[in-house]
């Protein structure tokens, strides 16, 4: 019987279970202090952020405002985001919230074993590495594996010649998380560029005027407002796990991050200048890698969840390129610190002393992104010279 169940089966299996055990272990925890305040909260917070969102958008509420008898912190979706909750608003939290990790993880699997040109073996092996990495980020009830998740398909759906189909899937990323549209970059690669802006101009007009089924254009208009005004005052919070946190962790800098993000948007275009490669499969991957690991790394607000994001950018380069043995050792270890680096697994005082001080999560996949661009001048990806 088990010799009936393919690699696909079983890390399709893996990732289910993934998503049952920790809506099981979220929801059996006890309360949950943020601050001092008192008010108890649940750990899986996150998801009734979001779910609550939708109840808000229906009473013409401001979903940008705190509603600490509900959640702790802020909703820092769009409208949209919030009108697709009401799926998940009208369930029991145990039901809700597993249908949301079981969405996160079938987006994410589907996307890796879309990826086109990967054997079955090399897709097993992407699901195999970035699974602890899951598991924090459904910890934290977060969207961050369905964001990665659609643009592995946006990548996929590209590369078979489907525009409309990938340009959804990327306006859909940005609607979840703007750095989503960094993935609008891969369309250069394509021919009928301007069917892709066509399409992406029509998925984002809907996407702005779908909450309208729900509220008036007026209250649109204002939730926009202050969903920018909400991300321009989250701009200054902190550096995140992020080049700009290392930066100030390590030389103590009070570095003006717009500089540094600025200094980061060069970097990632440069790869684009080289437009006799994009006919190479190669460094159309190495591209896609490489924009999985920049929407982390130069995001101030980087959280640990996040990092599914990059470390499925460090799989793709595991199983894609032509390495050396030293290098796969090189990408193992990189990917085994920022997967292990959060957890219980490291002891505490490491944790305290030196993990969380020196930003070290960050460092594998700012140090990969930056050999990834250097390389790029030279070769068609990462290979082993």
């Amino acid at each position: 019987m088990l010799k009936t169940i393919t690699k696909k089966q079983w890390i399709y299996f893996l990732f289910v279970i993934v998503a049952l055990g920790i809506t099981a272990q979220l929801i059996m925890r006890g309360p949950r202090d943020f601050d001092t305040s008192g008010i108890h909260y649940t750990h899986y917070n996150n998801y009734l952020i979001f779910k609550q969102s939708f109840v808000h958008l229906l009473e013409g509420k401001n979903l940008y405002t705190a509603y600490p008898a509900e959640h702790w912190d802020l909703f820092k979706y769009t409208p949209l985001f919030a009108m697709t909750m009401g799926v998940f608003y009208w369930m029991p939290d145990g039901l809700g919230l597993f249908l949301w990790n079981l969405l996160n993880v079938l987006v994410l699997f589907g996307g890796i074993y879309a990826l086109p040109r990967l054997t079955l073996n090399q897709k097993f092996t992407i699901g195999l590495l970035v699974l602890l990495e899951l598991v924090t980020s459904l910890q934290n009830a977060q969207s961050n594996a369905l964001l990665v998740g659609l643009i592995l398909y946006a990548f996929s759906f590209a590369e078979k010649g489907k525009t409309g189909w990938a340009t959804v899937m990327v306006v859909l990323s940005v609607f979840i998380k703007l750095y989503g549209g960094i993935a609008f970059l891969l369309f250069l690669f394509y021919p009928k560029k301007w069917k892709a802006a066509l399409f992406a101009t029509m998925w984002t007009i809907l996407a702005i005027a779908l909450p309208l089924v729900i509220v008036g254009w007026q209250h649109n208009l204002f939730l926009f407002d202050e969903f920018l005004r909400m991300l321009k005052s989250d701009h200054d919070a902190s550096y995140g796990l992020s080049v700009m946190g290392i930066i100030h962790a390590w030389f103590s800098i009070e570095i003006e991050k717009l500089v540094v993000l600025a200094i980061g948007c060069v970097l990632l275009l440069l790869p684009f200048t080289r437009w006799k490669s994009y006919s190479n499969e190669v460094f159309r991957m190495n591209a896609l890698a490489s924009l999985l690991l920049w929407m982390v790394i130069f995001n101030h607000k980087a959280e640990s969840p996040t990092f599914i994001i990059a470390v499925v950018g460090m799989a793709l380069c595991y199983v894609s390129f032509p390495l050396s043995t030293s290098w796969r050792i090189a990408l193992l270890i990189g990917i085994a610190i920022t997967s292990l680096a959060p957890t219980d697994l490291v002891p505490a005082f490491v944790r305290k002393e030196f993990v969380n001080p020196y930003v070290l999560k960050a460092v594998p996949s700012a140090l990969l992104w930056l050999i990834l661009t250097i390389k790029s001048q030279r070769h068609s990806g990462l290979v082993a010279s």
